[in-house]
């Protein structure tokens, strides 16, 4: 066995004892969690108002404390953003993980604690590694750098000093200083807000390098892989990183880029191993190679609940918790954390594959959405988008939906408009100037994505003849009552389906 992972493994081995254990107990391990994170945020407002003092079980938490989003938590989280402590969680909460944003605001701020840091979000990166030593003994994976990307990394100061950023910037900026020296680019680089920079300078800055993992998303690893290819004049990425064996791909599915991946990296050196990390948690690392599955980690000081999403809507479903979990049920997830966040639906859909230990795949959003790229507009941005874009062109839209052209090999990613009209817009490519203008205005992750054309280019707006949706309603016995037609869609499944009720045949986006 080789020396480095030999040591990983020694040092990590009674972490592997932990992982073990939540694995075999995993009831008495989530119970755990919960009362720690109660007595911790006795003294905060939030323990004050619902009486955490007096919770002694988790019927108590559920009977007690209401589930909640973000609209509902953000006059805490701006109190918290303005400086003031003991709110949610105890002490002051200095920095905040932008994300995308909902109905009522362009952006999220998520807080993170020293603890959600900490014990959740740097303990999830040495999960990774540690478990990835387990499944691969011979690995040299720690004798090279560890490549990192993150989506658009800047550390932005707010007036009272609270600090925020995406997730990756907050960890990139707090990372222990001796990561330095086994991760790539160096810090002032993975913090470049301007992508077109950043790509230059990782590219000269890592080709010479020995590279031996990536992590990130894929739909930003394909710009940045393109750009090294292109720089290097190589025909495949071996052949500038001859160790690399190993993508720690989330953030988006990895489904439509698995083939683009295999071309750009050839031969079976190459490990992919997924993660599901968030702005609010890291919840799964896919411990198993043989698996397409993740494992629910347990002991992050993340208290987790589910609801059936088939009764979200009804508003009168409420959560279970992990003993109640059944295999093949798409849930919604409800989390509490050491971060201040309770009783919190965070908007993410799970199935669970497995109760023994919990092992589950992600199933989408609990709303519709496009998320291929990591832009997750939803429909509430849609139809306020296109609210705008027939506004300045004089259209009317009689239905639509929406999904991902995914990335080829030569070319980029970029969303399919299917749209009836009623009145057609006076210059139909100024309607998608204003629609991809007002989606960026609205959507923060969608502008990112966008900028400068290098990751998503202008959208396609394709219209269909009249009549397209109600045929497809009537054939599918769908006519009357609530059927709608699906907005947004994260994959092209519904998108080539209406193309035969257009008449267009032959998928015209291939």
């Amino acid at each position: 066995m080789p020396f480095l992972p030999s040591i990983v493994k020694l040092l990590n081995a009674n972490r592997i004892k932990q992982i073990e254990h939540f694995r075999k107990h995993p009831v008495d391990v989530q119970n755990q969690v919960l009362l720690r994170i109660i007595e911790t945020a006795i003294p905060t407002e939030w323990g004050r108002k619902y009486s955490f003092q007096s919770i002694r079980s988790y019927t108590d938490f559920q009977s007690r404390v209401p589930v909640t989003n973000y609209e509902e938590l953000l006059p805490y989280i701006e109190r918290m953003r303005r400086g003031e402590k003991n709110i949610a969680w105890p002490g002051e909460i200095k920095w905040f993980a932008k994300s995308s944003g909902t109905t009522s605001s362009k952006s999220k701020f998520i807080p993170i604690s020293k603890e959600s840091l900490w014990g959740c979000h740097y303990q999830a990166a040495k999960d990774i590694l540690t478990l990835y030593a387990v499944n691969n003994p011979e690995t040299k994976v720690f004798t090279g750098k560890a490549l990192t990307l993150g989506g658009s990394n800047r550390i932005n100061m707010s007036d009272n000093k609270s600090i925020y950023g995406d997730l990756s910037a907050v960890l990139i900026w707090n990372a222990p200083f001796y990561i330095e020296f086994v991760r790539t680019p160096r810090q002032e680089i993975a913090l470049i807000e301007d992508f077109e920079q950043k790509l230059e300078l990782i590219t000269k800055t890592t080709v010479s390098q020995n590279v031996t993992s990536l992590s990130g998303v894929p739909s930003w690893y394909l710009t940045l892989i393109r750009h090294v290819l292109a720089y290097t004049g190589k025909s495949n990425l071996l052949e500038v990183w001859p160790n690399l064996e190993v993508f720690f791909h989330g953030g988006i599915s990895f489904t439509p880029y698995r083939e683009i991946y295999r071309k750009l990296i050839p031969g079976g050196q190459m490990h992919y191993m997924e993660t599901y990390n968030a702005s609010e948690g890291f919840f799964g690392i896919q411990d198993d190679p043989g698996r397409s599955d993740m494992l629910l980690m347990l002991d992050y000081g993340i208290f987790y609940e589910f609801i059936p999403a088939d009764r979200l809507k009804s508003g009168e479903a409420q959560p279970c918790p992990l003993t109640e979990v059944k295999e093949g049920v798409n849930y919604a997830i409800v989390i509490s954390t050491n971060g201040g966040l309770w009783r919190y639906l965070i908007g993410d859909t799970i199935v669970f594959t497995s109760t023994d230990p919990y092992r589950f795949r992600i199933s989408g959003r609990t709303r519709h959405f496009i998320n291929a790229f990591g832009e997750e507009v939803i429909v509430e941005n849609a139809d306020k988008a296109l609210e705008a874009a027939c506004k300045g062109t004089g259209a009317i839209i009689t239905d639509y939906t929406a999904g991902p052209v995914y990335m080829g090999e030569t070319s980029r990613g970029t969303h399919e408009w299917l749209i009836e009209f009623e009145q057609s817009p006076c210059d139909t490519d100024k309607f998608t100037i204003l629609l991809d203008e007002e989606l960026k205005a609205l959507n923060s992750d969608y502008e990112a994505k966008r900028f400068k054309d290098i990751n998503l280019v202008r959208p396609i707006v394709r219209p269909v003849p009249v009549g397209t949706f109600k045929l497809w309603l009537k054939e599918n016995n769908k006519l009357g009552g609530q059927n709608k037609i699906p907005r947004l869609s994260n994959d092209r499944d519904f998108l080539e389906e209406i193309y035969k009720y257009a008449g267009f045949g032959k998928d015209p986006a291939r």
